[in-house]
């Protein structure tokens, strides 16, 4: 059982203060609980990605989102009894209370489990152009630009080896060579690199037709041009829960309009706004896929990923997007590259 001291929040914080928590811990967990420790509610990493599609604001109250009837156990139940619940509810966090319901601890099923690595094919974008970041592209594909102490694919490599990812294809195209040079099978890197080399562009989709062999576990797929500290663990339980063919990652934008807006009704006058802020959820460029949704891939033809999430649609297939609330960043430019520089010891500690 774990101390879950860390974990704790009082009913009144807001829903950042729990996400606060969860990264501060690494327990995917915020346990509510009142001035007498007694248990009112739980709120995963799940929870908190809902509220934000559902458009709720980080500032509000973390009780509006709280799962207020967990699963828990009774102190001194057995590990064994604990672990099997879990198995059975589909759980991964089990708060232990007292007989009174007074918070104590927390199981949690890593625990239980030996560490093993995950069979998930990982394919990285990684033969684009990279044109707005010339003249640094002129004689160096973008994902070896160096970010910190390291080209940038180096440290997407890490970040999912991290979560026991293992199974990578790099998508090359422009300087290819120079690409497989520097990574090679990928035992230099504790992984194994497979190349799909795209003799003409395919998109971010399109390439996806040169895998070599079905698969059997759903794909994460990432554009090579990001910085992200996404927890993939949790991207891959939110797609499974969702139980859809695909898993588009997002990312919240705001944007101002820096003008005064004009509210009319017809020809009448009603209001103006000055400045207001507007927000969207973009494109964050990281995907999941089921299998059977590389078939609507046509080989040698190009298509962008956008373009096969509207087939799925359009074929009545459901697919689902994942807020990311993690550091995250495009290097699409080079004020992006230069922040990503900046940045980049903060993030990646």
């Amino acid at each position: 059982m774990r101390d879950c001291a860390q974990m704790t929040i009082p009913p009144h914080s807001t829903i950042r203060e729990a996400a606060a928590v969860m990264e501060a811990s690494s327990s995917q967990i915020a346990l509510v609980a009142d001035a007498d420790d007694r248990l009112l509610g739980t709120i995963t990493d799940g929870d908190i990605r809902r509220a934000m599609l559902r458009g709720q604001k980080l500032t509000d109250p973390a009780a509006t989102i709280m799962n207020d009837r967990p699963v828990t156990i009774v102190h001194g139940t057995s590990g064994k009894l604990a672990y099997e619940l879990m198995l059975r509810k589909n759980l991964r966090r089990l708060p232990v209370v007292s007989a009174s319901g007074r918070l104590l601890g927390l199981e949690v099923l890593e625990d239980f489990l030996q560490p093993c690595p995950r069979d998930n094919a990982v394919v990285i974008m990684a033969g684009g152009l990279g044109r707005r970041l010339a003249p640094l592209t002129d004689h160096c594909p973008k994902p070896l630009l160096k970010v910190g102490s390291k080209p940038l694919l180096e440290t997407i490599v890490e970040s999912l080896r991290a979560y026991s990812f293992h199974r990578f294809y790099f998508s090359v195209h422009y300087k290819a060579e120079m690409i497989e040079d520097y990574f090679g099978d990928g035992s230099r890197f504790g992984v194994q690199i497979d190349y799909l080399r795209e003799h003409q562009p395919l998109g971010t989709a399109g390439a996806l037709s040169l895998l070599p062999d079905p698969e059997k576990q759903p794909v994460i797929v990432i554009n090579g041009d990001l910085l992200t500290s996404l927890n993939y663990s949790h991207l891959l339980q939110f797609h499974q829960q969702c139980g859809g063919a695909a898993t588009m990652c997002v990312r919240e934008y705001t944007f101002s309009i820096p003008y005064g807006v004009v509210e009319t009704d017809q020809h009448r006058f009603v209001a103006v706004q000055e400045k207001p802020a507007h927000q969207a959820f973009v494109n964050a460029g990281i995907y999941v896929l089921e299998p059977p949704s590389l078939q609507h891939i046509a080989p040698g033809r190009y298509m962008d990923m956008p373009d096969l999430f509207e087939q799925l649609k359009r074929r009545g297939l459901e697919a689902s997007v994942f807020p990311v609330r993690e550091y995250w960043l495009d290097i699409g430019r080079l004020d992006d590259y230069e922040r990503a520089n900046r940045e980049y010891g903060e993030v990646f500690r």
